[in-house]
């Protein structure tokens, strides 16, 4: 039995769903499913009952379940207490960030980090927000920027820093391309790609609210959750997409983007940024670019 155990359990029994459980650790069901079997035989009892559609703890894999979460809080707490300390000595700070804020917000931030920290060490990871928060609570990465989840670890500090801009990508030789802006009746009955919900909720609910706001159906034409690949959909002329204005920094040929903005009387669903970080530590590098962070977030919003 070790820590991987216990964060498989951990996972089932708040999901209740292999699938979904899997995804969240990034893994395959049939390697959960054999984490968890390993686990059981390790102990000599039933945690899990098992059904085709879903799954929920035993009496025993309830009880084992709060142990776990106690022993997984513990070694997370001291690995990331020790790391904290090799990171002061380094003045390195490891950033988290999704693809929008990967594209628009990094290269602002990291410029002004350099002129105030020029020996300040720099690593990058994109990903998703479900990728990224595991890798705060381990203490691999120091902060991250992401889509705030609906259910939030209090483990975690979450600073809401301000909505992105949504904009239309559409083929430059569509009939619509050459608009100054789009209003969402512009769109009705024309092929939307979107990501999956179970992968980016919030990017996928942009779309299908907004639509929905205007008394109206969004037309999935095709589903994909990678902007670069949404983007890539859209110049071989699969469909439009709504996104973050950030995205046109992707910069991919025969792709324009184009302003979408809300009809009178109607509000319009935005993409919220969040930058979030473990909430009980003490990181001098960290805390120095969060203050870098907030004493230029008036420039980074306009430009989102």
């Amino acid at each position: 039995m070790d820590l991987l155990h216990l964060r498989c359990l951990v996972a089932l029994a708040e999901d209740l769903h292999f699938g979904r459980a899997a995804q969240r650790l990034d893994m395959l069901p049939a390697s959960l499913g054999r984490y968890i079997r390993q686990l059981e035989e390790d102990l000599g009892l039933a945690l899990v009952n098992r059904t085709t559609r879903s799954a929920s703890l035993t009496a025993e894999g309830a009880d084992f379940l709060e142990e776990a979460r106690r022993l997984i809080a513990q070694a997370d707490a001291l690995a990331v207490r020790f790391r904290a300390r090799a990171r002061q000595q380094s003045a390195k700070v490891r950033i988290g960030a999704i693809d929008s804020a990967a594209a628009g917000l990094l290269p602002l931030l990291l410029n002004d980090l350099k002129t105030a920290q020029p020996l300040m060490q720099i690593q990058m990871v994109e990903d998703k927000t479900v990728r990224l928060l595991p890798r705060l609570l381990s203490g691999r990465l120091d902060l991250a920027f992401v889509r705030p989840p609906e259910r939030r670890d209090p483990r975690l500090r979450f600073r809401h820093l301000f909505f992105e801009t949504a904009v239309v990508a559409i083929h430059a030789g569509h009939e619509l391309a050459n608009r100054p802006f789009l209003l969402i009746g512009d769109l009705a009955d024309l092929p939307m790609i979107v990501p999956d919900r179970q992968s980016r909720p919030h990017s996928h609910d942009l779309t299908i609210k907004v639509f929905a706001e205007a008394g109206l159906t969004a037309r999935v034409g095709q589903v994909a959750n990678e902007k670069q690949t949404i983007v890539n959909l859209v110049a071989a002329g699969i469909g439009l997409a709504i996104v973050p204005r950030w995205t046109a920094r992707l910069a991919v040929p025969g792709v324009v983007f184009v302003p979408l903005v809300a009809a009178e009387g109607q509000g319009m669903n935005r993409l919220p940024l969040a930058v979030v970080y473990p909430a009980d530590t003490r990181d001098p590098a960290r805390d120095a670019a969060l203050d870098i962070l907030f004493s230029h977030l008036d420039v980074y919003a306009a430009e989102a």
